[in-house]
């Protein structure tokens, strides 16, 4: 399907605020998206007009109101059909879960439930995580073939003490496992078991997160089987809300 520059632009403006903290000034998302000056102007002039970005008595510009009623919707629907599953695995596994997409040659994260645990794992609803060093992402690129990871990482600068050729291999494991691993890769003292979760609204990865004291290998199948059972009924509900 044919991109529109314009729609995407405009999404690119409303990230951009996003992740300069909500609050931005338009020659500095310009110079975040290496766009001209006048074209963020006018596309920002045209989200104030929607209410998309209110604009500030500093002449910054704001995320603004419009964007909190398509939120709070989308969280609604979100919830109906996500939340119950992700609190009952969380449950069963004494841990925090995490469902994130693949957007944008990261992953994101969308949903979470928390483990009650005193001592427990935290991960931001909206925040970015590199798909060759997350659980998530991995369970995400072992669905593809070798040929379009690479094609993937010809676009992403992948860390010096990770090679390629690594990765692939340990993608290759993630096929014949079941599940993806991320052993300390993105905190010290932190392990991440994760599996793909198929008919998601977008490539999407579950996973569960845990100090590595309390997930060791001799658990890895078994809550393997644990993650595997939540994303078959995630399926089910995304397929029943169609």
């Amino acid at each position: 399907m044919p991109t529109i520059q314009s729609v995407n632009r405009m999404l690119d403006v409303l990230e951009t605020m996003r992740s300069m903290g909500g609050v931005a000034r338009s020659v500095d998302i310009a110079s975040a998206l290496d766009i001209p000056a006048p074209t963020i102007h006018r596309i920002v002039s045209n989200l104030a007009a929607r209410g998309y970005v209110t604009q500030l008595t500093d002449k910054r510009y704001a995320l603004g109101p419009a964007l909190v009623s398509l939120g709070t919707e989308a969280a609604k629907q979100s919830g109906h059909t996500i939340q119950p599953v992700l609190d009952k695995l969380a449950n069963t596994l004494g841990e925090t879960v995490n469902l994130a997409y693949f957007t944008n040659d990261v992953m994101t994260y969308v949903a979470q439930a928390t483990s009650q645990r005193s001592m427990r794992m935290f991960t931001q609803v909206g925040a970015h995580v590199p798909v060759w060093g997350s659980g998530v992402g991995k369970a995400v690129l072992a669905t593809m073939s070798d040929e379009h990871v690479h094609s993937l990482l010809d676009k992403i600068r992948l860390p010096r003490l990770l090679s390629r050729d690594a990765l692939i291999e340990d993608l290759s494991a993630c096929r014949d496992t079941g599940y993806a691993l991320d052993d300390e890769e993105q905190e010290v003292g932190v392990r991440c078991l994760a599996v793909f979760v198929p008919g998601a609204p977008s490539l999407a990865g579950l996973s569960v997160s845990s100090p590595t004291s309390r997930l060791g290998p001799e658990k890895y199948a078994d809550v393997a089987n644990t993650l595997h059972t939540a994303a078959q009924q995630l399926t089910r509900r995304w397929a029943g809300s169609h």
